[in-house]
């Protein structure tokens, strides 16, 4: 004797979200390859519909418009990858081993993700002629550059640095390892040295230059332009 299971409302409604979830992954996904390859002007909602075989009518049911894409996709990628460093910084012992796991975790995420690192981090939508102007203050992209930002600043408050300006050494850290991981996904045909011990050099250099920061006044040691002049004499 057969059977007949049915779902009960729940799951139905469980199985009805998960689709959706699936359906808009596949969507932004498409999405981040081509804005990636042909740039977001060229690149229409019929095209990323025929990429993935759905009707355009179909995107319209996720999506406003193709700018709204453009700005869920860019908000995803910053969310995965909050969360990509979270997860790695987890169980770090100290604050120094959290900000290099950090670090290496990021770099991480844009080689394995390049399509969306190029469309978020290198060519990001305020750039983009006929995109959205997505405001920074407030945004996810704004979360994510905090995480950089706090864990620099455990390190000053844990005496690893304490007399560092925090805003400036991490926007000067984000240029190093932005630079780093953006090169290494547009520039795949140059000579590159090893990739791991690219990253390695870079961390170990970014690592030395924190540790060797000069103190603030305020302990009684000398200050950066102090530490300049000093260095300027020999």
């Amino acid at each position: 004797m057969n059977i007949v299971q049915y779902d009960t409302p729940m799951a139905a409604s469980d199985r009805r979200a998960r689709h959706k979830q699936q359906v808009r992954r596949e969507i932004l996904v498409a999405a981040g390859e081509l804005f990636a390859q042909e740039g977001y002007e060229s690149v229409s909602v019929r095209r990323i519909a025929e990429k993935i075989e759905y009707s355009p009518a179909a995107i319209y049911l996720y999506f406003k418009d193709k700018a709204d894409l453009l700005n869920q996709l860019c908000e995803d990628t910053f969310a995965q990858l909050i969360e990509h460093i979270e997860a790695c910084t987890a169980d770090a012992p100290d604050p120094l081993e959290g900000l290099i796991r950090g670090v290496r975790a990021y770099i991480d995420f844009g080689l394995s993700h390049p399509d969306q690192y190029i469309v978020t981090f290198v060519s990001p939508p305020q750039h983009q002629h006929g995109a959205p102007d997505i405001p920074f203050e407030g945004s996810v992209g704004q979360q994510c550059f905090r995480c950089l930002e706090s864990a620099i600043g455990d390190c000053r408050d844990a005496g690893v640095a304490p007399g560092i300006d925090v805003k400036t050494t991490a926007c000067t850290w984000w240029a190093s390892i932005h630079g780093l991981t953006s090169l290494l996904i547009v520039h795949e045909r140059f000579p590159w040295a090893d990739r791991n011990q690219m990253i390695d050099s870079l961390m170990q250099t970014l690592v030395a230059g924190l540790l060797a920061a000069p103190r603030s006044a305020a302990d009684g040691s000398q200050t950066v332009e102090e530490s300049e002049r000093q260095t300027s004499r020999g």
